[in-house]
């Protein structure tokens, strides 16, 4: 029993662990996080942003930015990225729809720690973000249930087979289930879920009455044709609509995750739920001083400039990496090629272990990758695809990288 906690003194969430992309002497192809050279501008943006917002709260609103927020966020703040996410995805966001968060991790637990009854049933793609599941484990009585998940989506089949024979009448919460989805540029296949996926899990979640909780952080690093949001396909007015797709976005991927910023857009019979819930209640709005401050970062079109830096930089990091994949990784192995997002997910012929050949990477390449297996809801299978992020280092380190992963693949599978 440990009487004492020791202090580690970290600086950053890698630090001290096997992710660490800080380290120099390993090139971490796993970790979805912004690097260093995409985050430099904004200490000066912020600082900016920060002196705008500071000397507006002191002149004009009594300094209330240091006070409890409102439950939604201020109508300000949520007006700002309302009108700039409606302009990015050319559909409706309305800001009297949005709750500020500090992230979409706290969005999702927020959401399952009010709308689903704890007796309840989570649905999730086998494979999926493995952050995810860890969330929903620590509600040790829900239910997880893993769906196939084919090129274009999740399976409409095995969805509906899945939710048809769990579904039960919950007394104590909104829903008995949640299907949790990541439907553009996925975690971690980086698959686009196709227009007909997208209508299907719409009239499944109507006929059956689960919720859609769209993990949404990826929507506007779209590197081709720009999608549609599966929010969009609940349409309002449809006769049967009753409101079952809760979208769930982040700044992290766009501005930085040290900022903790992020937001719930929901439907009208939902969000009543939320703004009254005890956290709500207890602490008004997620957090109301970084998002003044972000809010004036759009104010002033500084939020906008660092996103677009962020937004090429991704592009071209995902292009240049897949392209020495399709042409450097052995014929035997498939490649899904992203329109979008951070992710590339590799499979390895069926014989193979990846786990075997991480080992067998690290030794001679000293490139580091997750294993499907942790993206697996049993945590079993997956052995046969890794996952790749583009997002951390520059171009250069990507496509050497990707050149001597390759190299080590090669050398691997013809020694096995």
């Amino acid at each position: 029993m440990l009487k004492s906690n020791q202090e580690r003194k970290l600086k950053h969430l890698f630090d001290g662990g096997d992710w660490n992309v800080y380290e120099p002497n390993i090139l971490k192809l796993g970790v979805g996080a912004p690097g260093t050279d995409i985050m430099t501008a904004n200490c000066d943006y912020f600082r900016t942003a920060t002196d705008h917002c500071l000397e507006r709260e002191k002149r004009e609103n009594q300094s209330l930015i240091f006070q409890y927020g409102p439950p939604s966020g201020t109508f300000e703040v949520r007006r700002e990225i309302s009108a700039y996410f409606t302009e990015m995805f050319q559909s409706p966001v309305h800001c009297e729809d949005l709750i500020i968060t500090t992230g979409a991790t706290q969005g999702f637990h927020l959401i399952l720690s009010t709308m689903l009854d704890f007796e309840g049933f989570v649905f999730v793609e086998e494979y999926t973000f493995m952050v995810a599941l860890d969330i929903i484990k620590h509600f040790s009585t829900l239910t997880i249930v893993p769906v196939k998940l084919n090129d274009d989506g999740v399976d409409l089949r095995d969805l509906e087979e899945q939710v048809s024979k769990r579904r039960f009448q919950s007394k104590k919460k909104e829903f008995w289930g949640i299907y949790y989805t990541i439907p553009n540029y996925h975690n971690p296949t980086g698959i686009l879920f196709s227009p007909e996926v997208c209508r299907g899990i719409v009239q499944l979640a109507r006929k059956y009455d689960f919720l859609v909780v769209c993990d949404d952080v990826y929507n506007i690093l779209s590197y081709g044709e720009k999608p549609t949001r599966l929010l969009s396909y609940d349409d309002r007015k449809d006769a049967d609509f009753a409101g079952h797709v809760i979208s769930n976005g982040s700044f992290s991927k766009i501005l930085g995750p040290g900022v903790r910023l992020g937001w719930l857009e929901l439907p009208p019979r939902l969000k009543p739920i939320l703004d009254n819930c005890g956290f709500a209640n207890s602490s008004g709005c997620f957090n109301n001083y970084t998002s003044g401050i972000v809010g004036s970062l759009f104010e002033l079109k500084l939020a906008q400039k660092q996103i677009a830096f962020v937004y090429e930089a991704y592009k071209e990091r995902m292009l240049a990496t897949t392209q020495v994949l399709r042409d450097e990784l052995p014929a035997c192995c498939k490649l899904v090629s992203p329109s979008g997002g951070y992710f590339i997910w590799v499979r390895i012929p069926d014989q193979l272990d990846c786990r075997e050949f991480l080992k067998y990477c690290l030794e001679n390449q000293k490139i580091y990758f997750i294993v499907g297996t942790r993206f697996s809801a049993g945590g079993q299978s997956g052995k046969q695809f890794f996952r790749l992020s583009i997002a951390f280092y520059p171009k250069e380190k990507l496509v050497d990288g990707a050149r001597r992963l390759c190299n080590a693949l090669k050398d691997y599978i013809s020694q096995h």
